[in-house]
């Protein structure tokens, strides 16, 4: 099995798409925003209809991480920032696709 032992940006930025875009699947079909969903999941709420369950499941879980990439990369752009003055020489690595390592 071959395993990253290290993130990069672009692996971060990538990772926050697909999890938006698997989180929005979610908020389609429920009709609500996560925020509002993960509030009442964390506090103990179960679905009404157990076909929900492994949704509910899969979309915590998905917010989850996605809030841990987000966090992931603030510090890593927080980081750059303090080792450089521009965010330009930033988005000159980043197009160039040259790997970002982020901050764990």
């Amino acid at each position: 099995m071959n395993q990253k032992t290290s993130m990069t940006l672009q692996d971060i930025i990538e990772d926050i798409h697909a999890l938006t875009e698997d989180i929005e699947v979610y908020e389609r079909k429920y009709g609500v925003l996560t925020e509002t969903f993960y509030e009442s999941y964390m506090s103990g709420e179960e679905p009404e209809d157990d076909a929900w369950v492994l949704d509910w499941g899969d979309w915590a879980g998905a917010y989850k991480i996605l809030l841990r990439r987000q966090k992931q990369y603030r510090r890593t752009m927080q980081n750059l920032r303090g080792q450089t003055t521009s965010i330009v020489k930033v988005i000159g690595k980043t197009t160039k696709r040259e790997p970002i390592p982020v901050a764990s």
